[in-house]
């Protein structure tokens, strides 16, 4: 069962709402131990010295920042707690906006708002009210001695927390190799056009059920595999990316044409995906998977 990682109050006006934050996400990576090859004995790691390789005890072990001579200023536990910010159990609202305003690059982990029994109707009126007025709420809070920037959005009636980046720590695309020529580029309006037909081949409602993390999948089995007796366990390499240039136009008409054939092999399943074809639409909008695999 999902664990309170926190309890504090909603604070907005003169309104509070106590509320408990659990995570929305359990990551599910498999996670491996560095063994000995002869013995099968777990490895581990000492914090030594680069000066001469000795083993450290804890005592002599303290925070040090790195400057750009490469001199270090070291900075102690006490000194960083008298700069900590106050562990204040609230989360404070700052403003509400429109959620189109954010862009999804400053969202960074989603958790479940979770009222206190007692005051269930605040909560629920306050998830109602947002909804209605489709707005998101910027706040901020201090959790694990850590200042949070983040968005409250309602989701069916309830209300979910997502921590944010700060504008700060967002890379700028001036920073990025291969971006600053794109708006040179010119764009054929006919390969604009197939283009479109083929997102709107691709088109459908999110299901994140359909999507798998085949990888981990595929490394589960094979441990399964291992220890159940099997000594060698042989797996298929993956499926090289071709590095040769394409003619654009001509790889676009034949992912339409594909999407087309899909429509015909699965005609139920693409009109169940739109509500019916609208006019002059070719493509199936629920067979991405199928087009991807004969395109």
């Amino acid at each position: 069962m999902p664990r309170v990682i926190w309890k504090g109050s909603i604070s907005f006006g003169l309104v509070t709402i106590p509320v408990q934050l659990f995570s929305a996400v359990s990551r599910k990576n498999v996670r491996f131990n560095q063994l000995d090859a002869e013995t099968g004995a777990r490895v581990r790691y000492k914090k030594v010295s680069s000066a001469d390789d000795t083993e450290l005890p804890a005592e002599r072990i303290v925070k040090g920042y790195e400057l750009p001579s490469g001199d270090y200023v070291t900075v102690s536990d006490a000194e960083l707690e008298a700069l900590a910010p106050a562990a204040a159990r609230t989360i404070d609202i700052d403003a509400f906006i429109d959620l189109a305003d954010i862009d999804p690059v400053f969202y960074d982990s989603a958790y479940h708002l979770v009222p206190d029994e007692a005051t269930a109707k605040p909560y629920k009126l306050l998830a109602e009210a947002m909804g209605e007025a489709d707005k998101v709420a910027i706040c901020h809070f201090v959790m694990r001695s850590k200042q949070y920037l983040a968005a409250i959005r309602p989701v069916d009636g309830r209300l979910m927390l997502s921590t944010m980046v700060y504008a700060d720590e967002l890379v700028a695309p001036e920073q990025i190799d291969g971006l600053d020529g794109l708006g040179d580029l010119a764009v054929d309006e006919r390969e604009t056009a197939m283009a479109r037909q083929l997102i709107a081949a691709l088109e459908a409602d999110f299901d994140p059920e359909r999507y798998r993390d085949s990888y981990r999948e595929a490394v589960l089995e094979l441990i399964e595999r291992k220890a159940s007796g099997e000594a060698a366990a042989t797996v298929a390499a993956p499926a090289q990316a071709s590095d040769t240039v394409v003619d654009l136009m001509a790889a676009l008409e034949a992912s339409v044409a594909a999407a087309k054939e899909a429509r015909k092999r699965h005609p139920a399943a693409g009109a169940a995906a739109d509500g019916g074809a609208e006019p002059g639409a070719d493509e199936a909008p629920d067979q991405a998977e199928d087009i991807r695999k004969s395109a």
